[in-house]
């Protein structure tokens, strides 16, 4: 499967949330309750600078017990970003995924943020590949014919 990223954002869409260096936990917070995804990008001017989730607020906020209204994102952010460009594969971004255990890769062009995929973005395009190779094979087994 030599699907890239540029395949699947064409797909999903380029849309990316993020908020500003200086922004609050909680205002990155109410980002991600609105838009109902797990992770916003940060952002100093044009440049990416790190990425806050869910798993940074339980772990650095909730659990170090730091109160988010008074905390600031460029404090608790990850900032040593592991991302990827739009003609890496999706199984390279799968090896990323695991590897380092992040579920969300930005993705990033001559230095310019393009998209995001998370983990369910590639586990799901990866799924639909293998259900439709099932298929494939079914309707070839059965005497439908290949691509049938």
């Amino acid at each position: 499967m030599n699907v890239k990223v540029k395949e699947l954002l064409k797909e999903k869409g380029y849309d990316v949330w993020s908020v500003r260096l200086e922004a609050t936990v909680l205002e990155a917070l109410k980002v991600m309750a609105e838009k109902n995804i797990g992770a916003v990008l940060v952002t100093e001017g044009e440049r990416l600078a790190g990425i806050f989730s869910e798993r940074d607020y339980a772990r650095r906020v909730a659990l170090d017990g730091k109160p988010c209204r008074d905390a600031v994102i460029k404090e608790l952010m990850t900032s040593e970003i592991i991302s990827v460009d739009m003609d890496t594969t999706l199984q390279e971004c799968l090896s990323l995924i695991t590897e380092h255990r992040i579920r969300h890769l930005p993705v990033v062009q001559d230095d310019q943020l393009r998209g995001m995929l998370t983990i369910g973005d590639v586990v799901k395009h990866i799924i639909s590949h293998l259900e439709l190779t099932v298929r494939d094979l079914e309707n070839y087994i059965t005497g439908g014919g290949y691509g049938a």
